[in-house]
């Protein structure tokens, strides 16, 4: 039987038209997948986002104007305001950088992006991070993100009230809550995590419910930054 579900809506943000259309092409080629706006900078981005319900918006972080820092908070901020199961309420945001080590990644994951991705990125890699942000369950390209929060790790320990907060937080899981983040912020998916911990899936999403709830984290890339911020995960492991 074929899928009836609506496709995945895609917002791309990127100053180059020449990569917007690039993107647009393979993205639309996929049956599940729709791109449903398009916008040359941040400002456009959010005017963008007003109009139109997206539930993934690819955006390059590194845009004349408002960049794609700014506009990322700027546009969590709006979904943050929208009524519970509104279309607006739930969109995720990937960051596209040119290079792997780039704080400005770091400084868009802390704005509230879901991860991000290189834009030299092979296709299939693009399309399947697409999907991935968008089921939620794991967190994309984690040795990219690996790399980025081993090299910015020293920045993350220092110490601030945010991260003070964020080491209560993790104080406060259960040893099995402690179990799921720990694995969580080494990259694994819900069915890996299932299958070290011998539980159910469903058994683990409720966990990871109630670790987002506690540590006051959007999504897994939020939990990941805050067990390098608390140390729970150092450099290199």
């Amino acid at each position: 039987m074929p899928d009836l579900s609506p496709p995945i809506r895609v917002a791309l943000v990127d100053d180059q038209q020449l990569v917007r259309s690039g993107f647009s092409m393979l993205i639309n080629s996929q049956p599940d997948l729709e791109v449903v706006a398009e916008a040359g900078n941040g400002i456009e981005a959010v005017q963008a986002l007003n109009a139109t319900a997206a539930d993934v918006v690819l955006m390059d972080v590194r845009m004349p104007g408002m960049d794609g820092i700014e506009a990322t908070r700027k546009i969590l901020e709006q979904a943050a305001t929208q009524p519970e199961g509104s279309q607006r309420a739930g969109v995720k945001i990937v960051v596209l950088t040119t290079f792997d080590l780039d704080e400005y990644a770091l400084a868009a994951i802390r704005a509230g992006a879901s991860g991000f991705l290189l834009k030299d990125a092979p296709p299939e890699e693009l399309l399947e991070a697409i999907r991935t942000v968008y089921r939620g369950d794991a967190v994309i390209a984690p040795s990219t993100t690996r790399r980025l929060l081993d090299h910015v790790a020293p920045l993350l320990r220092m110490q601030t009230p945010e991260q003070s907060e964020h080491a209560a937080a993790v104080e406060r899981l259960t040893a099995r809550e402690r179990e799921v983040f720990t694995l969580i912020a080494q990259g694994k998916s819900n069915p890996e995590i299932a299958a070290e911990l011998f539980l159910s899936e469903a058994t683990v999403k409720t966990h990871v419910g109630h670790i987002l709830a506690k540590l006051g984290a959007r999504d897994r890339v939020q939990i990941v930054v805050i067990a390098y911020e608390t140390g729970v995960v150092s450099p290199g492991l």
